[in-house]
């Protein structure tokens, strides 16, 4: 009886309940021409460090002068071209916040955090999150594969985010949960076969037999070496494949298409999407149609690199009917499964026990634990094999 009235007395009067962040990643897109230079330097940084050996200190005039020329492709080949990318992920995080809340409450937040745009850079983002009270966090990059140049840098931002928003030594997040990309799932493999033979049959399929409708299925473009990181390659492939897979039977005209940044001297994935286009029309396409699979969010590269292909393709097939289909983006159906793939992570958070996590002990245990722990296992293996 005793006992059990001291083990009451050390149990808190009340807990706060946890509460989850949910934090939805993408790269972001400038709105304001001024923000050009602030981009590309944040963009070389995080990104082309991964592959280029680009000294540090080239960075800031490097970027400016990618300014000029973005500058002078946004603003007077495309008449003073805005992307639509971060508004369209805006409305992801709505809609997904609407799926969730649904199910959790109040108890459950969606925020979004932009890896090279201010106000919505992950340390911005995440000290917000700390002053509403959020406890528990979710990382979820919204991009479709796996690689040091997405989910990698989204990763290493928070985790920057994380280590100067310390508390006194310790750490204020509870618990962390990361939700991988979905280059493999069946529902967005299924919903991209699903959207281009909508396509087809809306558009094309009254005028063209399905042998002569070439299909060119878009991934974004990576470097071959990127330093020993995971560059999303294999990702890449294995999606297209998956894709090309429901749609081969019925249009025997399919080929990947990357959509590099055709950086000098580096090797970039091909066919790119131009080369893919000739060539099915080679072969005897009479109608092409590019569709993005790699892209979960509009941008400038789905929107104005493949309209210059399509502009190039079109000067020498002038005959030919060339279809630009959109990303994802807030489909319905995609937001069903992204918000799907969100609640056993939810989940699992509440159900989870709140750790605290103290920083300032990594270094002192680190070298003396792991010193001990090495000549105990190895005595204690090494003399276990000699009685086995």
């Amino acid at each position: 009886m005793v006992a059990t009235s001291d083990k009451l007395q050390t149990l808190p009067i009340a807990t706060a309940p946890s509460r989850v962040a949910v934090l939805l990643m993408g790269y972001g897109e400038v709105e304001s021409y001024e923000d050009f230079a602030n981009y590309n330097e944040q963009a070389l940084n995080l990104l082309t460090a991964k592959f280029a050996p680009v000294p540090t200190w080239i960075y800031p005039p490097l970027a400016k002068l990618l300014a000029m020329f973005d500058l002078h492709e946004w603003g007077h080949q495309h008449g003073n071209f805005i992307s639509p990318h971060n508004a369209i992920f805006e409305r992801q995080r709505l809609g997904i916040e609407q799926q969730l809340q649904e199910r959790w409450g109040d108890r459950v937040k969606v925020f979004k955090a932009f890896n090279f745009c201010a106000p919505f850079l992950p340390e911005q983002v995440l000290a917000q999150v700390k002053a509403e009270g959020f406890d528990k966090l979710l990382i979820y990059p919204l991009l479709v594969v796996d690689s040091i140049f997405t989910s990698g840098i989204a990763v290493e931002q928070v985790n920057q985010a994380l280590a100067s928003l310390t508390d006194d030594g310790e750490h204020w997040v509870k618990g962390t949960r990361y939700i991988p990309s979905f280059y493999n799932q069946p529902a967005y493999i299924d919903l991209m076969a699903q959207l281009v033979e909508d396509k087809i049959q809306a558009e094309l399929a009254q005028a063209y037999l399905p042998s002569q409708i070439g299909i060119v299925l878009m991934n974004h473009g990576c470097p071959h070496k990127a330093k020993g990181f995971t560059s999303g390659i294999d990702e890449s492939q294995a999606m297209y494949e998956l894709v090309r897979d429901r749609l081969i039977y019925r249009y025997p005209l399919i080929s990947v298409g990357w959509l590099n940044h055709q950086t000098p001297l580096i090797e970039w994935t091909q066919p790119n999407a131009d080369l893919a286009a000739r060539n099915l029309m080679a072969v005897g396409a009479k109608a092409l149609v590019f569709m993005p699979i790699g892209f979960a969010t509009e941008n400038h590269e789905t929107l104005l690199d493949v309209a210059h292909i399509i502009e190039a393709i079109s000067r020498k097939y002038p005959e030919g009917n060339y279809v630009q289909m959109e990303c994802v983006n807030d489909n319905p159906k995609f937001l069903d499964m992204i918000a799907d793939w969100a609640n056993p992570q939810i989940e699992a958070l509440f159900e989870s026990e709140a750790i605290a996590v103290n920083p300032n002990l990594a270094p002192a245990h680190a070298p003396h634990t792991h010193g001990h722990h090495h000549d105990h296992d190895h005595g204690h293996s090494h003399d276990h094999g000699h009685q086995h």
